[in-house]
């Protein structure tokens, strides 16, 4: 608690107070002498702990997609934002159509995975708006190739998959990284 002003200091204080601009006026009530109350003997009742308030309802988000995320450490995550990662093989399905790039990819995994590679880049395209059912418009393979990849013969030989470095693809790309 802090001291009281002596009377001389008081005095001193409201000459100072007199003299001040406030930026944001506030009524301001300054008694000559200080009031002095009794304090009140009272039973305090027990402090309720204050109920927590529940957070907002967060609007429901479209189920994400299945992905094949992996238990990698901490060094592969700094390596792939750093763009560190040089892939052993790039599997480029620009221009195929779901068939074809499905066959490709299905045939690019197993030879990668003889030849004892470590980390793929597939080159997907940007996704965009397109008819899933139909499998038409642009950006078709890359809406559906995390789903083809969790259920392939080969997802068993996939540790992780990872967004592509900008330099490698960015959006575009992935980054298949295979099991020992």
């Amino acid at each position: 608690m802090a001291r009281r002003l002596h009377p001389e200091e008081r005095s001193l204080w409201n000459r100072v107070v007199q003299t001040v601009k406030p930026l944001h006026p506030v009524k301001v009530v300054l008694h000559p002498h200080p009031v002095e109350e009794a304090p009140k003997l009272s039973v305090a009742e027990p402090k309720k702990p204050k109920p927590k308030a529940k957070p907002a309802a967060v609007a429901p988000q479209q189920k994400p997609v299945k992905t094949i995320e992996g238990n990698l450490d901490s060094h592969w995550d700094r390596r792939f934002n750093k763009g560190a990662v040089i892939p052993d093989i790039s599997i480029d399905l620009h221009g195929q159509g779901l068939a074809g790039a499905h066959s490709r990819l299905d045939h690019a995994l197993e030879q990668a995975i003889h030849q004892r590679m470590r980390v793929v880049l597939l080159v997907t395209g940007k996704a965009r708006a397109h008819d899933r059912a139909s499998g038409t418009g642009r950006g078709a393979i890359a809406s559906v190739v995390r789903d083809w990849l969790a259920a392939s013969r080969h997802s068993a030989h996939i540790a992780a998959v990872r967004q592509a470095h900008p330099r490698h693809g960015g959006d575009g790309a992935l980054y298949i990284v295979l099991k020992r």
